[in-house]
């Protein structure tokens, strides 16, 4: 049994503000009560990203909302249990704010670490794997200095409230796909693994982005995808002997059978 105060904890795809104000309420408060759980037991908590459907920090101005959440954060924070925040591709332009004001541990791109003697890789999961060149392509504009300097000419009102429309159409367009499961051959961020192994051994890789809860194994690494709070609500713990896949359900820990 490990000891206490030494678990890490991984959850990512909770799309907050998304689709309306009252169903992203009762997801927001679900998170904390998940949180307030955990607390007892977390040396770190890792978010791997679209905590938020759109985020966007102009110089003087955030979005409104989530009140909440950033309280119980700040919580964590200040209790000693390190937070990661990955940046994903809905909530890409973070800049400075939660390290500030949070205390939280910022990430753009992959993030490894050794911990209980086990390598770990983690990444929210988008532009990763074979394909979806478009995509990529978009993702460095976006992330641009440029891009982000003119966003930040619009007006609040106006460039929020696009761009969490864009959000949402994007989610919308995508969840058929994302809900589908064909096979680890048919699986682009597996194939990401496979071809990372073949160059540096990690035994676990975790991301989020592909809201399918996942967890397949290569010759000796594990890959878990942590799915999402949309429809699963389900987190990956590591407790310094194995990583497991789990979901908050009733206000209590299950085991999620994935796959």
């Amino acid at each position: 049994m490990a000891e206490q105060n030494k678990y890490l904890y991984f959850a990512s795809d909770l799309h907050l503000g998304a689709p309306n104000a009252q169903k992203s309420a009762a997801r927001e408060q679900a998170f904390i009560c998940w949180l307030d759980y955990i607390k007892p037991t977390a040396k770190a908590i890792y978010l791997l990203g679209d905590i938020f459907d759109f985020w966007f920090e102009y110089k003087t101005v955030i979005p409104k909302g989530h009140t909440r959440l950033f309280g119980k954060i700040a919580e964590l924070s200040d209790a000693g249990i390190e937070i990661h925040f990955f940046k994903g591709n809905h909530d890409m332009w973070v800049l400075d704010y939660f390290e500030k004001e949070l205390g939280l541990i910022m990430h753009s791109d992959e993030h490894t670490f050794r911990y209980a003697d086990k390598q770990f890789y983690l990444h929210h999961g988008d532009g990763l794997g074979p394909g979806d060149y478009k995509y990529k392509v978009l993702k460095r504009f976006f992330r641009s200095a440029v891009c982000q300097w003119l966003f930040a000419r619009l007006h609040p009102n106006f460039g929020i409230g696009l761009a969490s429309f864009l959000s949402r159409r994007s989610r919308a367009n995508g969840g058929t796909q994302d809900a589908n499961y064909n096979g680890p051959q048919a699986e682009w961020l597996f194939q990401y693994v496979q071809d990372i192994e073949q160059k540096q051994h990690h035994d676990y890789y975790i991301f989020g982005h592909r809201h399918l809860p996942l967890c397949l194994a290569h010759q000796k690494t594990l890959y878990i995808n942590t799915g999402d709070w949309l429809q699963y609500n389900t987190f990956a713990r590591f407790d310094t002997e194995r990583l497991e896949l789990l979901q908050w359900s009733d206000n209590q820990v299950l085991p999620y059978h994935a796959n």
